[in-house]
């Protein structure tokens, strides 16, 4: 190689030693008789010295002429290092330049290119290569890279095999909307990029590889937000002949040891609970239980004193904020806006200060008694010193709109710790979710998902009540996998399918392939993905799985840095039977 050691390698016992070094211009400092280079590759960065009447005076003429990430090759010898730097590996030596070659100039970057860098998010991504020399971003791609090796190191030890699928698939209803690849050999034809590789990893049970996973991309044109993207990546697995159980035991297993070898963590054993108690005390089916502050429903105390706000509401529900009863009319009042905002959708909110002193204070004080508000107190299990807050409204919308409350108390209160870790499986989801619409039933999960064996009968009398042989692992308030049980037989598929609106022809046309194959058989079987970007993330305590996505695209799903999505040529929608209109 060009080099004979890396710029992080070198240390004290290497003194005296002749190198070589090649890497960028991290910074250079002239003092006038001395001159320092620190110089940077992804190992680390190494100083370099040239001491006027020591060192070569057309060398330090040379050296002079550098300029920020400029890429040189530098021959020298160690050094103990006089001002130490117990910051970096290479701290305690430098390297006494001897020779220089300048392997490539540098525009002067159009940020700085350091950890805490003057370069907007828009701007990284434009000139992504450059953000990508950042040690903050190399990091986070080396946790991926890491999280990626000991996962296919666990599942090898379990006999799991990774077997690729294909990335230009049929269009199935799925979901999300699917990108499709127009054909030029069958004009009026498109693939579709997969959403998941779902129908795969059942034909490969049916096919008899009992055990598979995969670490794929996948595809789904959906708004995008901070944790999602057009293309993003699952770890991808399915078992054959297991319950659900054996699937809790195997993924549980898999990010117990990604905690232990990536992040040096143990786990506790994850909790189990279901849908509808999650719904019920927290507002979300995937809670975040690295705190409590669990919901306290109080239609019973509250409805019949004259309060239309709490008479006419289906719900009245709230959480207690343990110590915030000194939270000031201002801090309150922020809080009241946050919940009205539309995305939240309350009407507004109703508190309760139970003081230190024992007294009780409330924005409802005209309608409530003393008495009243002890029971409401007494309730919530409300202690001197905390804040109840409370809202009022149908049943759904305001365990939601509640929900985002708890996390923003929590966040305030500093008990969303991202160095702090809780895990849970949420399981029993409904099978189908009526959308008013459409008019019909919606898989809540997929077409695929297998009924409860005892809710069957539901099916024909009440399908809203029948729940899924389904599970979601939460991780933090955060969603990282999820899963079910599936249908292996075809009058089972097909009964689902006309749940789902589908005629005969209809199913046959989009999943007849897996009918057809589930005739040939299909072993009982099951599975879960995992999202690897947002599990990425959270390993490394980011809001955004952008961070761990080499080229990622922005908000409005473009890559900035190459310029996509474009136009393409009139020759090329040619070939493709296309034409553009409107």
């Amino acid at each position: 190689m060009l080099r004979t050691h890396t710029c992080g390698e070198l240390r004290i016992e290497d003194i005296n030693k002749k190198v070589t070094l090649t890497g960028w211009v991290q910074r250079l400092r002239d003092k006038g008789s001395l001159l320092w280079i620190d110089l940077r590759d992804r190992y680390g960065i190494t100083q370099l010295f040239l001491e006027e009447g020591k060192s070569d005076a057309a060398l330090i003429l040379a050296a002079r002429q550098l300029g920020r990430e400029f890429v040189i090759r530098a021959t020298g010898t160690v050094s103990e290092r006089i001002s130490k730097n117990d910051k970096i590996a290479t701290g305690a030596i430098e390297v006494k330049l001897e020779g220089l070659e300048v392997l490539n100039s540098s525009k002067l970057p159009p940020f700085t290119i350091e950890d805490d860098t003057d370069g907007g998010e828009d701007l990284r991504m434009k000139y992504r290569y450059l953000d990508l020399r950042r040690n903050p971003v190399r990091e986070s791609l080396q946790l991926r890279h890491k999280v990626a090796q000991q996962t296919r190191i666990y599942m090898d030890s379990l006999n799991f095999i990774e077997v690729e699928t294909p990335v230009l698939i049929k269009s199935t209803p799925e979901g999300a909307r699917d990108f499709v690849v127009p054909s030029r050999i069958h004009h009026g034809e498109f693939y579709a990029l997969p959403q998941s590789p779902q129908t795969f990893k059942q034909l490969l049970m049916v096919s008899g590889f009992d055990k598979y996973y995969q670490i794929v991309k996948c595809f789904r044109d959906e708004d995008l937000r901070a944790d999602r993207q057009p293309e993003f990546t699952q770890i991808d697995c399915e078992m054959s002949f297991i319950t659900q159980e054996d699937i809790f035991n195997t993924f549980e297993g898999l990010i117990r040891h990604l905690f232990k070898t990536v992040k040096g963590i143990e786990i506790p054993v994850m909790p189990r609970m279901n849908y509808a108690e999650a719904m019920k005390n927290y507002g979300s089916d995937k809670p975040d239980m690295r705190f409590e502050m669990k919901f306290v429903e109080f239609n019973d105390v509250v409805v019949g004193k004259g309060f239309q706000v709490f008479d006419q509401a289906e719900l009245v529900v709230g959480i207690v904020a343990t110590g915030c009863a000194g939270y000031t009319r201002k801090q309150i009042d922020e809080l009241t806006e946050f919940v009205k905002r539309p995305q939240i959708g309350a009407k507004g909110l109703v508190w309760m200060r139970y003081e230190a002193g024992g007294a009780l204070k409330s924005s409802v004080d005209k309608f409530y008694q003393e008495d009243d508000l002890r029971k409401i107190a007494a309730t919530a299990q409300a202690k001197p010193g905390d804040l109840i807050l409370i809202l009022a409204g149908p049943a759904d919308p305001t365990r939601k709109a509640l929900s985002e409350l708890r996390l923003l108390v929590g966040g305030q209160l500093g008990l969303r710790d991202k160095n702090k870790f809780s895990a849970l499986w949420v399981v029993d989801f409904p099978l189908l979710e009526w959308n008013e619409e459409t008019n019909r039933y919606h898989a809540m999960h997929h077409p695929f998902t297998s009924p409860k064996r005892e809710d069957i009968p539901l099916l024909d009398t009440d399908p809203g009540k029948v729940r899924a042989n389904a599970y979601d692992m939460v991780l933090n308030g955060t969603e990282i996998g999820g899963g079910s049980i599936r249908i292996h037989d075809r009058p089972t598929q097909q009964k689902m399918f006309t749940m789902l609106g589908f005629t005969e022809d209809e199913a046959k046309r989009q999943f007849g392939f897996l009918m057809d194959a589930f005739e040939y058989g299909a072993p009982p079987h099951g599975g879960i993905a995992f999202g690897f970007d947002r599990l990425c993330s959270l390993f490394g305590g980011a809001d955004s799985i952008r961070d761990f996505i080499a080229f990622p695209k922005n908000n409005a799903g473009r890559d900035t840095m190459i310029d996509t999505p474009a136009t393409i040529s009139t020759e090329q929608l040619k070939e493709l039977g296309i034409a553009i209109k409107g």
